[in-house]
């Protein structure tokens, strides 16, 4: 039973969903990990998804900017999300799915870009995206240096939110 995850940087999941819709209905992948979904949890267009057979739906929304969404055909076993640098800008969403070698956790990040100046002392969005991968490195801990299989098959081993 092979699983398919596609990711996208969506840019307004709500101002594209025509392209995401076709996008589906042509190369169906089981899983669809968004950034950048640009709406709040209540504005998420979740019918739409579930239409075309994307029956879960997780969503770590917020208005005008950032949030990640996983749409899919299987089901969740949980759920998670994680506030990282404590600024609540959804940037981060976890779900469990079921496979043939057992519970994989897929994690959907959007990573802060950084801006246009790449030193932390003059630029906070630098500052704030080098915080980001810190926290995300020490979250991650010994997972962070497992390869992708290894995670996969281990789910023991990677970090629960």
């Amino acid at each position: 039973m092979p699983l398919s995850i596609a990711t996208w940087n969506i840019n307004s999941v709500r101002l594209r969903l025509p392209i995401v819709e076709h996008y589906l209905e042509s190369r169906a992948p089981d899983v669809l990990c968004l950034q950048e979904t640009k709406c709040p949890d209540g504005s998420f267009p979740v019918a739409a998804f579930r239409k075309l057979g994307y029956e879960h739906v997780a969503i770590h929304g917020q208005k005008g900017y950032h949030g990640v969404a996983i749409v899919s055909k299987r089901p969740f076993l949980s759920v998670d999300k994680r506030d990282f640098c404590e600024k609540g800008d959804a940037r981060h969403l976890a779900v469990t799915i079921e496979t043939a070698i057992g519970p994989m956790d897929l994690h959907d990040f959007y990573i802060p870009a950084g801006g246009d100046e790449p030193d932390p002392v003059v630029n906070d969005k630098f500052a704030h995206k080098l915080a980001f991968l810190d926290e995300l490195k020490i979250w991650l801990g010994s997972a962070a240096s497992a390869t992708p299989t290894t995670v996969s098959r281990r789910p023991d081993i990677a970090p629960r939110v």
